[in-house]
């Protein structure tokens, strides 16, 4: 039975506050995720390995918080108040940044700490709030779309879209208003996720389940059953190859920016450098409508090895962005990014779905987030910025990106040849048909 607010309230109406939702939420990431290396290194002055611990953060929050936040949206609070108040808390933390040296002299456990340091824990309790929001505004959406008997396989790509043109605004926004190697960045986000968090309140209610859910033990809650599937071989072999990936997969949020303000100044790559480096987002939202095409005709298998190989275009081209006319190559990296992107993400979330038991998908599907986007980002976040202090910084504290882009270009076509030598999987066009939902 539809609820009172179901009657008075039209479906359209909905998805227009579910759209305004999925653009704001990636607003206030985008807004600073692909500039703070810029922020660090040339704002600030920091270490590549100083700023790789800070950017560690949002690997080991995807590791901690999704499973605990996700439990107590389904058991005791509503999950749009919960949305709300973590994006209020995360707005509110991420205003204290421009304010760094007041937080040292007034609380007593950032005294005696180095600034970096300090960011680095103010980043930490950002993310903790942040991180579980991202699933969370899934599963706000499916519930709402649900209870107004919207269709949520047709109706919500058309909504998360938008998150993706919200990253871009963000990253626009930074550039234009020249915040991307100063502090500005997090207050366009603070501000923006605390007004994200009000409009949340109005969002119609997403009561817990309580009891009347199905009784789950609190390990199959926190998805770790899933982790009996490395029994198997080949989703043993499967999630270990995602975790290289995720490692490769954080270094163009990392150091794209930082790397394309190191050109000379004035120049239109250094001066546009994040409207540029937009071209990524535009290019990932556009591969995402061929991805039916590729897979029905090339299968998983050879989808996700695409993936891996345009790692390797994207580093590759990168690390040849200097030379004379080498702004061509940094567009084709950006342009290449859409498949590296989405064909490994979404052509893997699609192998699980057909190839896992129904009792263990969902958890699956949280593992494979898990090691890409938890145990994948952190080693390569620590890994490559150890990397880079170690073997391509240069006395004056200039970087040696050309070979530092070629260096990750290996690693990518190690991986890829790895891929294609050990993973068996049968191409069967009728499972690109299988139910995903």
């Amino acid at each position: 039975m539809k609820s009172n607010d179901a009657v008075n309230t039209s479906i359209s109406t909905i998805k227009y506050k579910l759209t305004a939702m999925s653009f704001l939420q990636f607003f206030v990431w985008g807004a600073w995720l692909t500039t703070i290396g810029t922020y660090c290194t040339v704002g600030k002055g920091w270490t590549f390995g100083q700023f790789g611990a800070i950017f560690s953060t949002l690997a080991l929050s995807s590791i901690l918080m999704p499973s605990i936040i996700g439990i107590i949206a389904d058991k005791w609070m509503r999950a749009e108040r919960l949305y709300g108040l973590l994006h209020i808390c995360y707005g509110s933390i991420l205003l204290l940044i421009p304010n760094l040296t007041f937080v040292q002299e007034n609380v007593p456990f950032f005294s005696n700490m180095p600034e970096y340091d300090v960011l680095y824990w103010v980043i930490f309790a950002g993310m903790i709030c942040y991180m579980p929001t991202i699933s969370l505004s899934n599963s706000v959406s499916y519930r709402i779309l649900n209870m107004f008997n919207g269709n949520v396989v047709k109706d919500f790509p058309s909504i998360r879209v938008w998150g993706t043109v919200g990253f871009i605004a963000a990253m626009w926004t930074t550039n234009l208003t020249g915040s991307k190697d100063n502090s500005m960045q997090f207050v366009i986000a603070g501000v923006s996720a605390i007004l994200l968090g009000l409009y949340a309140f109005t969002l119609p209610a997403c009561s817990p389940e309580g009891k009347s859910a199905e009784k789950k033990s609190l390990v199959s809650m926190l998805g770790l059953d899933a982790f009996r599937l490395f029994g198997s071989y080949k989703m043993a072999l499967f999630f270990v190859f995602s975790m290289l990936l995720g490692a490769a997969l954080q270094l163009s949020n990392m150091y794209g920016d930082a790397f394309l303000s190191g050109f000379p100044a004035g120049s239109v790559v250094e001066k546009y450098s994040t409207i540029i480096y937009s071209i990524s987002q535009f290019s990932e939202t556009a591969f995402i409508l061929t991805i039916p095409f590729f897979l029905k005709k090339f299968g998983m298998k050879n989808v996700m090895l695409f993936a891996l190989f345009a790692w390797v275009l994207r580093y590759g081209f990168f690390a040849f962005g200097m030379v004379p006319m080498g702004s061509v190559f940094i567009v084709l990296s950006c342009i290449v990014y859409g498949m590296a992107f989405d064909f490994f993400l979404i052509s893997g979330s699609m192998y699980i779905e057909t190839t896992t038991d129904s009792r263990l998908r969902s958890s699956a599907q949280g593992l494979f987030i898990m090691m890409t986007n938890g145990f994948g980002a952190y080693f390569g976040t620590m890994i490559s910025s150890w990397v880079i202090d170690r073997y391509f910084t240069f006395s004056d504290g200039t970087i040696n990106w050309h070979f530092t882009w070629i260096t990750f270009a290996g690693y990518c076509l190690v991986v890829a040849v790895l891929f294609a030598v050990l993973f068996k999987h049968e191409h069967r066009p009728e499972e690109i048909n299988s139910p995903t939902h």
